[in-house]
C-alpha cells in the first residue's frame, strides 16, 4: 500500500465538511484562549486521514497584525473544545482528532509574485521564443 496515494472522494468530502463547520464554529463560539481573542481565522484546507479518525487542519490569522506560530499554538490548545463543537455539528460516526498546522499558501502565493515582479525575471518572460 503506498502512502503517496490521492485522498479518496470519502475524504476530500469529510475535509471540506469539517473545514466549513470549524469556519463556522470559530466565527459563533467565543474561545477563551487569549491568544484567540480578537482573531479572525481563516480554515484554508482540511485533509482527513483515510480512516477519518484524523484530520489535519491548515489555518492562519486574517490580517498580519497576529503571529501565525502563535496562533496555530492557541487553536492546537483548544484542539478538544473545537473537536467537541465539530462533533455536535457534524453527523460521523466518530469526530476525528484535529491537529492545526500553519497554512503557508498566502506567503508562498505572495512571494511568488513578488519573484515574477522583478524586473530581471519580467525582461526574461517578456522575450518570445524562438
Amino acid at each position: 500500500m503506498s502512502k503517496n496515494r490521492p485522498p479518496s472522494q470519502r475524504q476530500l468530502k469529510a475535509g471540506e465538511l469539517i473545514r466549513r463547520a470549524l469556519a463556522e464554529i470559530l466565527a459563533r463560539e467565543p474561545i477563551r484562549d487569549p491568544d484567540l481573542r480578537g482573531v479572525s481565522v481563516t480554515i484554508s484546507e482540511v485533509r482527513a486521514s483515510p480512516d477519518l479518525k484524523h484530520a489535519i487542519v491548515y489555518a492562519a490569522p486574517l490580517g498580519s497584525e497576529h503571529d501565525p506560530d502563535v496562533v496555530i499554538k492557541a487553536l492546537q490548545r483548544c484542539g478538544s473544545f473545537l473537536r467537541g463543537c465539530l462533533g455536535k455539528e457534524m453527523q460521523m460516526k466518530s469526530t476525528p482528532r484535529l491537529r492545526f498546522m500553519k497554512d503557508e499558501s498566502f506567503e508562498t502565493a505572495e512571494a511568488m509574485t513578488r519573484l515574477l515582479q522583478n524586473p530581471h525575471i519580467q525582461q526574461d518572460l517578456d522575450k518570445t521564443p524562438e
